[in-house]
């Protein structure tokens, strides 16, 4: 047996999937047996991958046992002469393996060995090659010092940037979506250490293995594309923790004296710091519109209660202090949460919505207002005035914002999505209709394929793909890989470049893969209904009527104890 290949699977079913097809692709004249560990998933991978691929040796484990652990489990099982750990949110051209396997060959003392990977943009992906995190190394990563000279020598350790990306070199640490190990080194250093449940578990096995006298190895002559960010969400505060603890692990088994003390002083520091950066930044991405607005809003009926007082109220009376620190901050809080309410934070441009929300909230003003002692009733007029001043002001400011983002005022443009598909015309007919059950806007504008048509949808072939791009101002392409082969596919992703999405619909299959970053989640479009309270908006407005219905039970708690009992 050559190779022994193992896909650590959680969850990731349809990823999976393609990654399985395209590792069949690849492995066709290799002697080669493929293990999918699964982490008891439960959307189906197990059976998915017993009815698909039946060749393959499935490892169903009842519980989820980490990275480390079901990787070992297969490569305790293997008899390949050399194992790869392949992520499932990968795709591998036809061609790695028989190239990856010819240059292991050629290197006696290669014991691990990765290559050089992109995303789903076509970006490459500068983990394909590593340095070993140090304690001086990752200093300079968590300051920024290696994005400022990604090139140095000195600061840029880390991703070691100062070697190319397309030629071959030796490293210091593989990375763990693609990791090719020769056997006999692993029966030397030992399989992956199960301290590791997530994460370090790469970077810990690459440096046993060149202490073991064993070399890393960075091959640049042929691609992958991982999608990323699926399987784990890298951007979440437990990713944070996750990762930085297992750099504890890390330096507590390699590292000794100063330099253990300095580096777990440094990355219990990193923890921290890292999770309240994560936190700000999520916190300004999900709310800096409506914050944004709370101060519009708040201003607006600020000058308008300056200009009531000067020129409608008589005497030039002044309102009470009471009137900007309690009913001006109940005014903004009310619109802008009945706009939440109704979506018009999720649906920016639907102007539907920001005029219902607005006047939900001046309803709900109205009813309080009513129910308030003569006193405390400041200005109906500024109630309704507000409501006029706060809805045209936020119309425009909205229409700005539409134009700044999309240089247009139709905002039937906003998220227009205008797609084509490398493929053929039967799987364009079929991919058109499952897009436009997501997104009602979708424009699929048609078609590319060999050889040439006279159908009305054909729009070139695939090698005029970078102009009919260009030309009919395409920013997605999705390509059908039972007609243009992986190799050929990241090639064209490379010359057309990452201003356009991309994805790809597997052979035989009815969904539709992509990724928009290497930060970003995996996109998945397939043949499934989608419940309403799935999404954020209803889970939100579900959340605010319980709120509303269980403050509405405990106000009139009292009065039911006044009805009479009965049987």
């Amino acid at each position: 047996m050559k190779l022994s290949i193992v896909i650590v699977n959680y969850n990731v079913k349809h990823f999976l999937e393609q990654c399985l097809r395209s590792v069949q692709n690849a492995d066709n004249q290799i002697d080669t047996e493929i293990f999918v560990v699964d982490n008891n998933s439960v959307d189906g991978s197990n059976e998915m991958v017993k009815n698909l691929f039946p060749e393959v040796i499935l490892i169903a484990n009842s519980e989820n046992v980490g990275f480390s652990t079901a990787n070992n489990q297969a490569i305790e099982k293997s008899t390949g002469e050399y194992v790869l750990l392949l992520n499932p949110d990968t795709i591998v051209p036809e061609n790695c393996f028989t190239k990856l396997l010819a240059f292991a060959d050629s290197k006696p003392d290669l014991g691990g060995c990765g290559v050089h990977m992109v995303d789903g943009q076509g970006n490459y992906l500068p983990e394909s090659k590593r340095g070993l995190p140090s304690p001086e190394v990752a200093l300079y990563k968590m300051i920024g010092l290696n994005k400022i000279f990604p090139k140095s020598k000195k600061f840029g350790k880390y991703h070691l940037g100062y070697l190319p990306e397309n030629e071959n070199n030796e490293i210091d640490v593989l990375s763990g979506a693609f990791m090719l190990l020769r056997k006999a080194a692993l029966d030397e250093v030992g399989l992956l250490d199960e301290t590791f449940f997530m994460y370090g578990e790469d970077i810990d096995l690459s440096y046993r293995l060149t202490q073991g006298g064993w070399k890393n190895y960075y091959f640049a002559d042929t691609s992958i594309i991982h999608y990323k960010g699926e399987s784990t969400k890298k951007q979440s505060t437990n990713y944070v923790r996750v990762f930085y603890k297992a750099m504890i692990i890390f330096a507590e088994k390699h590292y000794s004296g100063n330099n253990k003390k300095f580096f777990k002083l440094f990355i219990n520091s990193a923890i921290y710091a890292r999770a309240g950066i994560a936190l700000v930044v999520n916190f300004f991405k999900k709310f800096w519109l409506p914050m944004l607005e709370i101060l519009l809003t708040f201003g607006l009926l600020y000058w308008l209660k300056g200009y009531w007082e000067e020129h409608i109220k008589r005497d030039n009376e002044h309102y009470p202090l009471e009137m900007v620190t309690i009913h001006l901050p109940y005014y903004t809080l009310s619109w802008i949460m009945s706009l939440w309410f109704v979506g018009s934070y999720k649906h920016r441009f639907d102007f539907g919505k920001l005029v219902r929300g607005i006047l939900i909230g001046t309803a709900i003003i109205s009813i309080v207002y009513g129910l308030l002692p003569d006193h405390l009733r400041y200005s109906r007029g500024i109630i309704l005035f507000g409501t006029l001043l706060v809805l045209a002001a936020l119309l425009v400011w909205r229409s700005f914002f539409h134009f700044a983002k999309y240089k247009t005022l139709d905002f039937s443009q906003q998220s227009q999505t205008r797609s084509i598909l490398v493929g053929s015309k039967a799987k364009w007919e079929h991919v058109t209709n499952l897009l436009k059950s997501y997104n009602k806007d979708y424009q699929q504008i048609g078609y590319v394929s060999d050889p040439k048509t006279t159908d009305s949808e054909w729009l070139g072939g695939i090698q005029q793909l970078k102009e009919i791009v260009k030309i009919y101002g395409i920013n997605e392409v999705i390509f059908s890989n039972d007609s243009i082969s992986t190799e050929d596919t990241m090639q064209l992703m490379a010359e057309i470049g990452p201003q356009v999405n991309y994805y790809t619909i597997p052979e035989n299959s009815n969904f539709v893969i992509g990724s928009h970053s290497k930060n970003a989640n995996g996109l998945y479009f397939g043949e499934q209904i989608e419940l309403n309270l799935s999404t954020q908006e209803y889970r939100t407005q579900k959340r605010i009527f319980d709120m509303f219905w269980a403050l509405a039970c405990i106000i009139l708690a009292p009065l039911l104890i006044l009805l009479p009992k009965t049987r």
